[in-house]
């Protein structure tokens, strides 16, 4: 591995976890025999390109790869499920499930605070506050929804496996053998969970929505749908750049709440369920010509 630090990352999909790496992608999927089939995929274009070397620039390449990657491999993790994971994905397919996922996520989460606060104005007399006040409100929204979909028994498996995945990203990056029982060690919560992502875009949307003022309500709504792209890009680079000093004190103090979120997002996987992790981020880990730990027997 070259100089400059890799990061590994990735998404819970049905019965299942996808892996991205600088080069390539892999999804793993427990098949309702049992058996656990892989789809491997190299990532070329926009995916690798120099444009995600650029501050400011990758969060918002990186927000449209979590959409686009996620819905190809949530797809793929469906067709498994329906027995025909040898179905190729349709492009249009994943394009057109991405940018309606976009649309409702900027409805729901953007546009629709601002409505539900506008009331306020005529009632509050300090803009910032009213401002705040649609933070709370988006803030709610959202955990609320990451709460009540984790009540459904298929969510909370879906959770589980996203659990599965911090774990193996976790022995990953401390050098750990690659095997379950040295995966089970570590926690749930990463720091760089799409999770903590969304926490750290509403802390952001308030500070940016407050310096933009109260103007026209129409107004508002388009500028906090347009603003999703800036807003991502400084909650990417926030992000990293705790990823970056996450053994200082004052930073750890700092991403709590994001880790804490995660405890809604995230369940204890079992080993089946690490295994399934396990075997995409090897995938992946091969592709990229990486060697992993070699195996060791637990101490104690």
């Amino acid at each position: 591995m070259s100089a400059r630090r890799v990061y590994y990352g990735g998404q819970a999909v049905l019965d299942g976890v996808m892996i991205r790496g600088p080069h390539s992608m892999a999804v793993a999927c427990r098949r309702p025999d049992g058996d656990i089939v892989v789809r491997r995929e190299p990532l070329t274009g926009l995916y690798v390109g120099p444009l995600r070397r650029i501050p400011l620039v990758r969060g918002v390449i990186v927000l449209w790869e979590t959409l686009a990657l996620g819905m190809r491999s949530l797809l793929f993790s469906s067709n498994v499920a329906l027995g025909e994971e040898e179905k190729e994905i349709s492009p249009i397919a994943v394009w057109g499930t991405a940018l309606v996922a976009l649309a409702l996520t900027a409805a729901l989460f953007f546009a629709g605070p601002v409505l539900l606060s506008h009331w306020l104005e005529d009632r509050v007399e300090s803009n910032v506050l009213v401002t705040i006040i649609e933070g709370v409100i988006r803030l709610g929204l959202v955990v609320g929804y990451v709460g009540l979909i984790g009540l459904l028994p298929d969510v909370r498996r879906v959770y589980a496996y996203h659990g599965a995945e911090h774990k193996s990203i976790h022995a990953l990056e401390h050098g750990d053998p690659l095997e379950p029982q040295w995966v089970q060690r570590y926690p749930t919560a990463h720091v760089r969970c799409g999770t903590s992502f969304l926490l750290t875009v509403v802390v952001i949307s308030v500070v940016v929505f407050a310096a933009l003022g109260t103007p026209e309500l129409w107004l508002r709504v388009v500028y906090r749908v347009a603003l999703i792209p800036v807003i991502a890009a400084i909650a990417y680079e926030v992000i990293r750049l705790g990823s970056a000093f996450e053994s200082s004190r004052v930073v750890r103090l700092l991403m709590w709440p994001n880790l804490a979120l995660q405890t809604l997002t995230t369940r204890q996987p079992n080993d089946g369920q690490v295994e399934v992790a396990l075997r995409a981020l090897r995938e992946v880990l091969a592709t990229e010509e990486v060697e992993p730990a070699p195996t060791l027997p637990i101490e104690g």
